[in-house]
């Protein structure tokens, strides 16, 4: 198989890791822990965090994510109309959203170190394999 193609064929498998959307979510609540914010803001403060996905998520999936966290009372939304231009429908944590945040700190912690622990496996396996 040609380099480009094995390319190709690796740039669709979540092994690049470009399919971590579920982050998003400990990510949106870290950032409006710090205030209310529109989600474009929070699209373009998430591509901000170094390392992270490698850039600003898709708007309308921040979006989508926002609604789920509201409709779990993670989040409440209002429009603020205080600003000239359009209005922003404005996101804001709530106290089960901050618990929401704790929990993810601590499930991050063990995702951490059992991705430690399973670099150090793969490494291994590396190391043993014959190279081609």
């Amino acid at each position: 198989m040609s380099k480009s193609k094995k390319k190709a064929i690796f740039n669709q498998c979540p092994c690049v890791g470009a399919t971590l959307d579920k982050l998003i979510q400990p990510a949106l609540l870290a950032i409006l822990s710090e205030g209310p914010l529109h989600g474009y803001e929070l699209a373009r403060r998430i591509g901000e965090i170094p390392d992270f996905l490698n850039e600003a998520p898709d708007v309308s999936g921040v979006y989508r994510m926002l609604k789920t966290l509201e409709s779990r009372g993670m989040v409440v939304s209002g429009w603020d109309i205080s600003d000239k231009g359009r209005a922003k429908n404005l996101f804001t944590i709530t106290d089960n959203g901050r618990l929401c945040l704790k929990n993810w700190y601590q499930t991050l912690q063990n995702y951490k170190k059992n991705i430690d622990s399973l670099l150090k496996t793969t490494g291994n396996a590396i190391k043993r394999s014959p190279q081609k």
